[in-house]
């Protein structure tokens, strides 16, 4: 398998929906790290042509600017060269997971386009393809563009990555990470990525639709502009992204993000909790309702929302997983198997959590439950590198016992 190039099973594509569906506690912080986008949830409500004008330096600037401020490019176009480039490597191949690793090669091949990885190169499919540098959403903006014009089953899909905690257990950052996904035949499945992230951080996955990439392409370039303290730039690119995907949660945690940089707390308080609104449990907004109502002196409201972002921390399987991890680091494996059961416990259909859980057994010297684990995270995983990587363990395993089961079976 070509490198960036993953195979999903896909029998195992509906228990990792369950993940998804009882992890909807998950947020991100509002910010877009790495060329990677933002984005969770669900919903309607608050209108985004009710968004109140930024005020900024003596100015107002009101929405109806926003779009001949922003224009949107087509992120999918193509023009006749990347026509012909897909031609030239495709024409004639009739089975589609065949004609995707060829087109696959020729992206990413140095004697043929050898597009490489830059987390600041946004743009769009056209941009890439002429530019040969990327970063994960304008790269799956290239591949979705080709694989269509190749006549594959191509989409938007984002991964949700595994958050990361400080050792006093406070979330330093929450990751989301766009690909493309492509539907080549047979049930095959194929993640198609740039700068892949490691199968044990991923933690659910989700289609975007075209809208959705375009709305995260303004999102990715508002936040940026944050970074850099251009209030103006952020405020009509996050807006933009409104106006395209209204349903995303965390589209709303951003524009809140730059209204309160622009001293309109009351407005970043309502963008907040519209947030919520869309997605009850999402912690980005908690986090930023808890930024604001100190700065603001609200003792009642930061000691409400304090409590409630604890509260999901603690409901999350993934801060259980991180603190196995830490005791599997001391090598404290009885701490690392009751973190580890209690994270398997929240999410029950995780194959990496079976993993690091049979990984604690046999550091307690316990090889049938080890075991018992083992094939359990090989019956729930979904990507083939995971499969591979647990059964190979397993078959370790299974060799290290069979000697002493020969020996005992000697001795009697």
């Amino acid at each position: 398998m070509s490198e960036g190039l993953m195979v999903v099973r896909a029998e195992s594509s509906t228990p990792h929906r369950r993940i998804l569906r009882k992890l909807g506690l998950f947020a991100l912080l509002a910010t877009c790290l790495g060329g990677c986008a933002a984005v969770t949830g669900s919903g309607s409500g608050l209108s985004v042509r009710a968004l109140p004008a930024l005020q900024l330096d003596g100015r107002s600037l009101g929405i109806e600017a926003v779009a001949a401020m922003a224009p949107t490019p087509d992120l999918l176009a193509t023009d006749a060269e990347m026509r012909a480039f897909v031609q030239r490597y495709t024409d004639g191949i009739a089975d589609p997971r065949q004609r995707l690793l060829a087109l696959h090669r020729a992206i990413r091949g140095q004697a043929t386009l050898g597009i490489s990885y830059d987390p600041v190169a946004e743009g769009t499919a056209r941009d890439v393809f002429h530019r040969t540098t990327a970063n994960c959403l304008s790269y799956a903006s290239l591949v979705v563009a080709l694989a269509r014009e190749a006549g594959l089953d191509a989409h938007y899909q984002w991964l949700k990555v595994r958050p990361e905690w400080t050792l006093q257990g406070e979330r330093v950052v929450v990751r989301m990470h766009v690909n493309t996904a492509v539907a080549a035949g047979r049930g095959d499945h194929f993640m198609v990525d740039i700068d892949p992230v490691p199968t044990a951080n991923i933690t659910g996955s989700r289609r975007l639709r075209d809208a959705d990439a375009a709305a995260l392409y303004h999102s990715n370039i508002a936040m940026q502009a944050l970074a850099k303290l251009q209030i103006e730039d952020a405020w009509v690119h996050s807006v933009r992204a409104l106006q395209l995907s209204p349903d995303l949660p965390n589209l709303w945690v951003n524009l809140g993000a730059v209204y309160r940089y622009a001293g309109q707390h009351n407005a970043a308080e309502r963008n907040y909790l519209h947030a919520l609104q869309l997605d009850p449990a999402n912690d980005s907004a908690m986090n930023n309702l808890v930024v604001l109502y100190r700065m603001d002196g609200r003792l009642e409201e930061l000691a409400y929302w304090d409590a409630r972002v604890a509260h999901y921390r603690d409901a999350n399987p993934y801060y259980h997983a991180w603190r196995g991890d830490q005791a599997a680091l001391d090598e404290n494996w009885q701490g690392a198997r009751d973190h580890y059961r209690r994270a398997l416990e929240l999410a029950p259909d995780d194959a990496r959590l079976h993993y690091a859980l049979g990984l604690a057994h046999l550091g307690l010297n316990e090889p049938a439950v080890a075991t018992n684990y083992l094939q359990r995270a090989i019956a729930h995983a979904v990507l083939r590198s995971d499969i591979d990587l647990y059964a190979a363990r397993l078959r370790e395993l299974e060799q290290a016992s069979a000697p002493a089961t020969s020996d005992a079976a000697a001795e009697s």
